[in-house]
């Protein structure tokens, strides 16, 4: 029996030679398998976001980002308040009731010529009545039917920019403009002026200043 016969095995089994058989570990085929879907993985990351890119700088996001919004602009802009349809009217076509609620003699009279020179038509002048008399801290309330709301009475809120606009249930379409305790003069005809074009010719990026587009 050879020296290379591990006892127990009789002469059945024979290792002859002078070599051992070399032993190999087993392959860890898993660790490998895991190895390439994690490669693999990270390619398809590194090839998105080199997609991502490209369609960033050739402007497919500005494009889809326009797309997308398009819709939301449109509302926005559709719900902003707008101009009323019918034109304001001119000053030559109001006829303002200038009345003095103060103690202080000759202010209706001064203030109507002075509003007669900038257009307006004049129609009473004198004190106001009980109801006012002493009784408006401000500079001056303007005061018109309903209707004069948004015609009238924003026109005439030019030449007095601080005073209140208030509507009672007239009939006519003639407006007061009540002088109270504060006023000194009417607001600058210069800036008057500005106010008015402003009024009539509004600015449209006032409208959508405020949308998130």
């Amino acid at each position: 029996m050879s020296m290379l016969t591990p006892p127990g095995m009789g002469g059945k089994y024979r290792i002859t030679g002078d070599k051992y058989p070399r032993m190999r570990r087993p392959r860890r085929r898993g660790r490998l398998v895991l190895g390439v879907v994690a490669s693999a993985a990270a390619l398809s990351l590194v090839g998105w976001g080199t997609l991502q890119l490209i369609d960033v700088f050739t402007g497919g996001g500005d494009r889809a980002s326009a797309a997308g919004s398009g819709t939301d602009c449109r509302t926005k802009a559709g719900a902003s308040p707008s101009v009323s349809a019918a034109p304001l009217p001119k000053p030559g076509q109001i006829t303002v009731n200038v009345l003095n609620a103060t103690a202080r003699g000759g202010l209706a009279k001064k203030t109507a010529d002075e509003l007669k020179k900038r257009g307006f038509k004049i129609g009473e002048v004198g004190n106001a009545t009980a109801t006012y008399d002493k009784k408006v801290k401000g500079t001056g309330v303007l005061l018109g039917p309903s209707s004069a709301l948004k015609t009238s009475l924003p026109v005439l809120a030019t030449q007095l920019a601080s005073a209140e606009t208030r509507t009672d249930t007239r009939k006519g379409a003639e407006v007061d403009l009540i002088i109270g305790t504060a006023f000194k003069n009417l607001t600058p005809k210069a800036t008057a002026d500005k106010s008015m074009a402003a009024l009539a010719h509004p600015d449209p990026s006032a409208t959508t200043s405020k949308k998130s587009c």
